[in-house]
């Protein structure tokens, strides 16, 4: 019995975990705070939920380890409690694609027609910032850009792409990335850049496991084109 006590209040405790991320918003949160830190109006904007849902769903992870907040001036900014976090977040991710049918359905039919060219790889995209051959492009919103890029990436949110395009070199290939696999940012940037006759292409995956995988990166302003 005290061998069975002990199991059912570890497994009780592991679960807490588990509701935590019963949640699409919530994991959308995670996803946003993989970023970089967030204050809750700034998440609320991110997510399209009210302020008050928006520190409802922080405290649920909060109350779970999974975020921690800072006072920061007049605000508190939130961030992942650890880099574990963000690994629990890919893994539940890389799981439901490959156990769950309808999830690959979904991301294939969604953001396969967007784009017809292979995306650039981690390791490839390394080789080529070390040879210069190619210009590294954040497409993510300054404030995210500032907490964490890829070194040497220069920054134009998306939603600035069309009118400063030509900020970017001409003669060099473009690369894109933003959040993660589900971001769709870098594949309209890819699209408005094929629009103007640049050649672009995108990064398979985002910032955050680009720096989970331990390759350069960088904090604050960066390059600028």
């Amino acid at each position: 019995m005290e061998q069975r006590r002990f199991k059912e209040q570890a497994y009780e405790l592991v679960a807490r975990i588990a509701k935590a991320a019963d949640s699409p918003r919530r994991l959308e949160i995670l996803e946003v705070l993989a970023q970089g830190p967030r204050t809750v109006e700034s998440l609320a904007n991110e997510t399209a939920l009210s302020v008050a849902n928006t520190s409802r769903h922080l405290q649920v992870l909060r109350q779970a380890g999974l975020v921690e907040g800072r006072k920061q001036g007049l605000f508190v900014e939130y961030r992942l409690s650890d880099a574990e976090v963000f690994d629990l977040l890919r893994v539940l991710r890389v799981v439901a694609e490959r156990r769950l049918g309808d999830v690959d359905r979904l991301v294939r039919g969604y953001l396969g027609g967007r784009d017809d060219l292979e995306p650039v790889g981690r390791e490839e995209l390394l080789e080529r910032v070390r040879s210069g051959s190619v210009v590294v492009l954040d497409v993510r919103p300054h404030e995210e850009y500032r907490s964490g890029h890829i070194a040497g990436a220069v920054s134009i949110p998306v939603a600035e792409l069309p009118r400063r395009f030509r900020d970017l070199p001409s003669r060099k290939e473009v690369v894109a990335y933003c959040r993660g696999p589900y971001c769709v940012m870098a594949f309209d940037a890819v699209k408005t850049l094929r629009r103007h006759g640049r050649r672009a292409r995108r990064l398979v995956e985002g910032f955050p496991e680009w720096r989970a995988a331990g390759l350069p990166v960088q904090a604050g302003e960066g390059s600028r084109p």
